[in-house]
């Protein structure tokens, strides 16, 4: 594993001193790569969201109205065995 250096504000050192205090990790490093590990797959997510937004976008807009549109998706979430 790489070894790094860094300075944390007091408030943030507080707050890791009381996770380890409350034996929620085992240390600040382990504390430190969590919080990591979170906002990478955090990350990941916003990536997926925001090209199926784009895929959504460039695949125009519907005449159908809410209703339609509702059924249709009901529809195949049953098709998919899903409801």
């Amino acid at each position: 594993m790489t070894r790094q250096s860094i300075t944390l504000t007091k408030p943030n050192d507080d707050w890791l001193k009381a996770q380890v205090d409350k034996e929620e990790y085992s240390s600040k490093s382990e504390l430190i790569n969590d919080l990591i590990r979170r906002k990478r797959n955090q990350q990941e997510e916003i990536n997926w969201i925001r090209a199926k937004l784009i895929a959504a976008e460039a695949s125009g807009f519907t005449n159908q109205k809410r209703d339609e549109i509702l059924a249709e998706s009901k529809n195949q979430l049953r098709r998919d065995g899903q409801l």
